[in-house]
């Protein structure tokens, strides 16, 4: 070792080392502080780490650069009610989970009159669909038919071509849930629409912010359970959450299930011409299902 160098692992020095003189303990002490003090500054402009739900969990609401949550400073629509779906557009998109389209709302049950009968029901109706097909030859009278059904007892018509002699008002059934099908369903179908801050402005007499003239995205659903959907709007390059909402799913005339409107503060930029760059979806709590991906336009700048 020289004699000169500081022992590694100790804090003595060899005996001829130099002495530092108090004037360069005070500049060392003082350049040893300038350092922390830079060092601290850069770490609080830094931006902070990225947030994003694993795949098939429902994203958190995010306080990152760049994102916004629904903390109550963006508008919600009036109670809630969804804006009128596009008939065959590409911005409605519907998927449900396990059990696709056919997913049941909560309190329903596949009928099962046949092994693809989907129609959701009353889990009492299930349980009279299996009564009726177990005693489906008991019902019958041969000598008028081989489909013939005994006096008092009716064709089921759950589905085209069921035969199964059941009770009339068995039947009646099966029509009013058959004509309820779709209402039961859990499709998760999910739309976007737009909606201009200046018109809700109560009269606003053009003291407004000039960006209140541009649209933002207004998300609305249907075919959901009665309860909380959360919504989340995240980019498409790096999956980065850019907006995220929670909403409760109730009855509205003319919408099937449970649906909902969620006005953003996302501007909408399709009306600019820019392409597709991130995508929203709905997760319905209850069922544990997401809806399929809505493509949007996002990231415009505004005057």
């Amino acid at each position: 070792m020289y004699r000169n160098e500081i022992q590694y692992g100790s804090t003595t020095t060899d005996n001829t080392t130099p002495r530092p003189t108090a004037r360069r303990v005070r500049t060392r002490a003082a350049a040893i502080a300038l350092i922390s003090l830079l060092a601290a500054g850069g770490a609080a402009c830094a931006a902070p780490a990225e947030q994003s739900g694993s795949p098939g969990t429902p994203a958190k609401q995010s306080d990152t650069k760049g994102g916004t949550k629904d903390n109550g400073g963006d508008d919600t629509a009036a109670a809630g009610t969804p804006a009128a779906a596009p008939g065959g557009d590409s911005n409605l998109v519907a998927l449900a989970g396990n059990y696709g389209s056919d997913t049941c709302r909560q309190g329903y049950v596949w009928r099962e009159a046949r092994p693809t009968d989907h129609v959701c029901v009353d889990p009492r109706v299930r349980d009279q669909a299996r009564n009726d097909n177990a005693q489906a030859d008991a019902h019958r009278s041969p000598g008028n038919g081989p489909d013939a059904c005994a006096t008092a007892y009716v064709w089921r018509e759950a589905y085209p071509g069921d035969l199964v002699c059941v009770n009339p008002r068995v039947r009646q059934q099966a029509r009013n849930d058959n004509a309820q099908a779709d209402d039961r369903r859990v499709s998760t179908r999910l739309w976007k629409s737009r909606w201009y801050p200046r018109s809700q402005s109560n009269g606003d007499t053009g003291t407004s912010r000039s960006d209140q003239d541009i649209p933002r995205i207004q998300l609305n659903g249907d075919h959901y359970n009665l309860g909380q959907v959360r919504l989340v709007i995240r980019r498409n390059s790096d999956n980065r959450v850019l907006w995220s909402g929670t909403v409760n799913a109730t009855r509205h005339a003319g919408f099937a299930g449970g649906s909902f409107g969620k006005r953003t503060n996302l501007t909408d930029c399709s009306g600019y011409g820019r392409p597709v760059n991130g995508h929203a979806q709905a997760y319905d709590v209850i069922s544990n299902r997401w809806s399929a991906r809505l493509p949007v336009s996002v990231g415009c700048a505004t005057l």
